[in-house]
């Protein structure tokens, strides 16, 4: 009898699941709908002297459309009978024990197995004996459960064996048991449950194989129905007891991936799971701190989007998911906020309830943009870049029209509400340029510029903006160059993000030049280009145009010679793409300053460096700074307000920097000095300037220093400053440096003047020395400052330098025949002058262009002529003769026959008493040169000299060198 009793009352249990209406499935009411209970009064007993806080549960329950319910347990058990009785008890472990030590073969014996285990867990909250049990096989129960699940892939659309693994797990969790969370064993047979209800084929396949293979007395459609919604009682099973929160987070990490499937029936699946959850949890919080819910920023993110999903059952889902996630929310920054945050909370409050008084409940909750409106002003910093990234990184699922659509306007809504908020927006940069790529909705690509457009022109996040967009490969990609294109600023901004930008460029130009160019500059440069072809920041581009300019230049000379393998690359950069062997740091440099010329009107300056290949000379090592001057020269032409605007951009600038950004700076500051504009600088910013660049060690600073003094002494009022640096300026004749001495002497020519009579004598001879340099130039405007100083001698000193410019005669006189002929006629030039200063009327002969050689009449009137003048102030003899060892032709030549043909005005008898062996010798030297012509006149003058010495008439003599010039001159 006692068998008969136990049998019959423990069949019930087990056999529950002979025919499918008798299934007995847990869920929630179906009336139970749309009321979020807002009252918050067990919240007291968590947060410690909460009573003491102004924030009361009616700030809450007062937000417009949510409604009030009370607390209550939706959830009934399996069967509705009252405690085991302990045969039943001891029967069932016998049996789940049986089936631990054998095989599940067929159904029946799984859904018995899964339904003692679940009649079993009531007894659990009075028998320890089943406690005990139950906790020691808690492995082999997931073991067992998790081979189950396998084998029911395959056919669990005609099995209810799926669906009751749901059940067994709800009634176990229900007692405290939970095979889903704890390790990462039971982490992944949750991902496996989760997995074979959610990709199971879409209802219409479902009745589509129903009719092609027959299920038996199971109806197939109703069995998914029932299956889904075990699955989702079983999941909220979890959160009935969460007062951390902890299971909430769990479930939603194992749906988080398919909220975002591309398949809208997965999508809706998960969807229509979650917003159960979230429903139950709502009604069910009882929260306590520490709370363990980490991701409610991508929670709200990922609803809000299925908001807007193009699917209507996945937003209707979604939308009523959101509603009570709002609860959720208020429920839990109430308990976690801060005392002394009290007001903001309070304000918090109050915003969310104005912003819900504007929309309807529908109109709410079908639109994302305004759930991140509401959302927005209770998430902390980390929530929100959860919410954007979450945003961000499901935009590579979101391929429907609309719902990129949703995710652009979601996006830019919370960065403009929030953007203050944001810690993490490296994070959030670098996916929004991986995402880029996979947005093809030319508006939703604008919102998500604007989304960076919105952090980088606030100054808290410009430079972490900008330093994460120029962490990529250069040249950047279409959509990169897009995006620093199509930046959408407020025009007060433009300028900060501009200047900011080129500050990342100017920090890289105080590196030692002798290591690897930082490849921040490279990128800088080459984002400079874009923003510049874009154009969205003319405004800021115009205004900063000097500090541009003058950097761009200061790049391209740090760049000449380099190669990419020269910059220092970070690693791992290039590893998706190879580096072209054609790009280089200068090429990036110059096509950013020719577009900038370009977009600021320049068109002129930059038709005058195509014109006379300017562009060539700045990417050149030896022409840099001729480029450099030849663009300053143009802007100087051609547009003056922004030349005067460099040259006092200039100023402080001159001495900062390495030596070849020092080197750029300067070249162009003494090109503007030619500006009337400069007259106004302070010495102490020009010339006191120049003077220290006068004595630095490298030529190119002494170079620049001259021809900035030069281009400041045509300014009246700043000669007399100039004049102090005449010691240092005159030593500089003496450099061996060719442009260093042209250009003393063009300061020189300026001041000759307005010198006094001491420093006037010390240049002339330093001036006589350089008469006869192999550099032509040199020596013409040598002989050039000599005549105009000549010239500038007041009357009461000329008697002073009458023997300077005495002894200057005999070598203007011979260079009168240099093979240059503009150092000859120079020289017969500044003759004259010397000529006009003794009061000396030069014959005509002087002036002959022929060489002396085939003109010997007209040399002979000249050597009387000076012969006579000369006499016994000039020892002419002897002056020529030191000019027949000069290293050119036609000057020997025209010493050697100088010192014939001058030997008959001279006084023989002080000849003969000196003795003419000096003279000899020297001729007879050039008896030796290699010029057959030369040989001949030093024979005749050889000649002539030997006739002095034994006193016959010098006339014969003369008559047969002029017989000899004829032949010569034939």
């Amino acid at each position: 009898m006692h068998q008969e009793n136990l049998t019959s009352e423990f069949i019930p249990y087990v056999l529950r699941i002979c025919s499918p209406e008798e299934i007995v499935i847990p869920c929630a009411s179906d009336n139970d709908s749309g009321s979020v209970d807002l009252q918050l009064s067990n919240l007291e007993d968590v947060k410690n002297n909460a009573s003491s806080l102004e924030l009361t549960d009616s700030d809450i329950s007062d937000i417009a459309g949510l409604p009030q319910e009370s607390l209550t347990d939706s959830f009934r058990h399996l069967t509705q009978q009252g405690p085991l009785s302990e045969p039943i008890v001891e029967r069932l472990i016998q049996s789940i024990q049986e089936f631990f030590n054998g095989d599940l073969q067929s159904e029946l014996e799984k859904l018995t197995f899964l339904r003692s285990l679940s009649s079993l867990s009531r007894a659990l909250p009075y028998d320890e004996t089943v406690g005990a049990f139950i906790h020691s096989h808690i492995e082999d129960i997931v073991h067992i459960l998790n081979m189950l699940v396998e084998e029911e892939l395959l056919h669990s659309l005609f099995s209810p064996v799926h669906q009751e693994v749901f059940v067994t797990i709800a009634d176990l969790s229900y007692q405290d048991v939970h095979l889903l969370l704890g390790s990462e064993d039971r982490a992944d047979f949750f991902s496996l449950l989760t997995k074979s209800i959610i990709t199971l084929p879409p209802v219409k396949t479902l009745t589509q194989l129903e009719e092609i293979v027959p299920s038996g007395s199971y109806n197939t459609e109703s069995l998914y129905r029932q299956t889904l919604q075990a699955f989702s009682e079983m999941l909220q099973s979890l959160v009935v007891k969460d007062p951390h929160l902890e299971n909430l987070d769990t479930i939603f990490k194992q749906m988080d991936p398919w909220l975002q499937s591309t398949k809208d029936h997965e999508r809706e699946r998960a969807t229509v799971s979650m917003a159960q959850v979230l429903k139950c949890s709502s009604r069910h919080l009882s929260l306590k701190l520490p709370l363990q819910f980490q991701r409610l920023g991508r929670l709200v993110a990922l609803m809000a989007l299925l908001c807007g999903d193009p699917v209507k059952e996945v937003a209707e889902e979604a939308a009523e998911g959101t509603h009570y996630l709002l609860h959720i929310t208020l429920r839990l920054k109430y308990v976690t906020h801060d005392k002394k945050n009290h007001p903001s909370l309070r304000r918090a409050m109050k915003k969310c309830q104005e912003l819900l008084e504007l929309y309807s409940i529908k109109q709410f909750y079908s639109c994302p943009f305004k759930i991140a409106q509401v959302f927005e002003v209770f998430l902390n910093s980390n929530e929100l870049c959860q919410f954007v990234m979450t945003i961000l990184d499901g935009l590579k699922n979101l391929k429907h029209p609309c719902t990129q659509k949703s995710a652009g306007e979601l996006l830019i809504t919370l960065v403009k509400n929030a953007e203050s908020r944001f810690e993490k927006v490296p994070e959030i940069m670098g996916v929004i340029c991986a995402r880029l790529s996979i947005i093809s909705q030319p508006r939703v690509r604008q919102q998500i510029i604007n989304t960076v457009s919105l952090f980088i022109s606030r100054p808290k996040y410009t430079d972490i903006v900008i330093s994460h967009l120029l962490c990529h490969p250069v040249p950047y990609d279409r959509h990169l160059a897009e995006l620093w294109r199509t930046l959408d600023v407020k025009l007060p901004s433009t300028t900060w993000i501009l200047w900011r930008l080129l500050r990342k460029l100017q920090k890289c130009h105080n590196a030692p030049t002798h290591e690897k160019m930082a490849y921040m500059a490279v990128a800088a440069t080459d984002a400079l280009y874009e923003v510049f072809v874009g154009n969205r920041l003319r405004a800021a581009t115009f205004r900063l145009f000097p500090q541009l300019l003058m950097t761009l230049l200061i790049q391209i000379h740090h760049s000449i010679g380099l190669t990419m393998s020269d910059v220092a690359i970070p690693s791992g950069l290039y590893t998706e793409q190879e580096m072209s062997s054609q790009l280089t740091p200068l090429c990036f440099a110059i096509q950013a300053t020719k577009t900038l010329l370009l977009r600021t009107l320049c068109w002129q300056e930059f038709n005058i460096m195509e014109k006379n290949k300017g562009w060539t000379l700045l990417e050149g090592k030896d022409g840099h700074l001729q480029g450099i001057s030849l663009l300053a020269n143009a802007l100087l032409e051609r547009n003056h307000l922004f030349a005067n605007k460099i040259m006092y951009l200039l100023v402080p600038l001159l001495n900062r920097g390495n030596d070849k950004h020092k080197l750029t700076s300067a070249g162009f500051f003494v090109e503007l000095l030619q500006s009337p504009v400069a007259r106004r600088l302070p010495s102490i910013y020009s010339i006191a300037r120049l003077k220290d660049w006068l004595h630095h060690g490298n030529n190119v600073f002494k170079t620049l220093a001259l021809k900035g003094l030069r281009y400041l002494t045509r300014h009246q009022e700043m000669r007399e400053g100039i004049k102090s640096l005449l010691p240092c300026i005159l030593d500089l004749l003496c450099e061996t440096d060719e442009k260093i001495v042209l250009l003393a002497i063009q300061i020189l020519l300026q001041l000759v003047e307005t010198m006094d009579f001491t420093t006037l004598t010390a240049m002339m001879k330093t001036l006589f020395s350089l008469f006869g340099d192999v550099r032509p130039d040199v020596h013409r405007f040598s002989m050039t400052l000599f005549g105009a100083s000549i010239k500038s001698v007041k009357y009461t000193d000329k008697k002073g330098i009458e023997n300077q410019v005495l002894d200057s005669l005999v070598p203007l006189l011979l260079y009168s025949q240099d093979e240059n002929d503009a150092v000859a006629e120079e020289s017969r030039q500044v003759l004259t002058i010397c000529a006009q200063f003794l009061k000396w009327k030069l014959p005509q002969e002087v002036y002959c262009k022929d060489p002396w050689y085939i003109r010997c009449g007209k040399v002979g009137k000249v050597c009387k002529f000076f012969g006579k003048k000369c006499k016994g102030k000039v020892n002419l003899v002897a002056q020529t003769l030191m000019f027949s060892k000069n290293a050119k032709l036609p000057i020997r030549r025209a010493a050697v026959l100088f010192v014939g043909l001058l030997l008959k005005y001279v006084d023989h008898s002080e000849l003969r008493m000196k003795g003419t062996d000096w003279i000899e010798k020297d001729l007879r030297d050039l008896l030796c040169d290699p010029e057959p012509s030369l040989r001949i006149i030093a024979s005749q003058a050889l000649f002539q000299v030997r006739e002095v010495g034994t006193e016959q008439d010098p006339r014969q003599t003369v008559c047969g060198l002029r017989k000899l010039m004829g032949c010569l001159s034939t």
